[in-house]
């Protein structure tokens, strides 16, 4: 569980993402945080976005993925990678460039 939850935080897109659903669920996901995931995206992120990020955090447990509204809701694990989240967004000014 704890390899799946740093694994999970391993992709600045998936950290976004998790991040964004301690305040809003559920989450549109053509945008995160303000930060464009469809627009000025090259084929290879959406690529990536779609059938990696998405689905390793559905795996997980970590989110529920529902493909025709395009929206993600926290997952049955959700709160198991809560307090990492928590974690990080308290120290978010402390942490390097790049985080989350």
């Amino acid at each position: 569980m704890v390899d799946d939850a740093f694994d999970a935080l391993a992709d600045g897109h998936r950290r976004r993402l998790l991040l964004s659903l301690l305040d809003h669920n559920p989450q549109d996901v053509s945008t995160v945080d303000g930060i464009p995931w469809k627009v000025a995206e090259i084929d290879e992120e959406l690529t990536r976005k779609y059938h990696v990020h998405l689905p390793k955090l559905v795996d997980y447990g970590y989110i529920e993925w529902h493909r025709d509204a395009g929206t993600v809701v926290k997952g049955p694990q959700f709160d198991e990678i809560r307090p990492l989240l928590e974690l990080l967004d308290d120290h978010r000014d402390e942490l390097p460039d790049g985080w989350p």
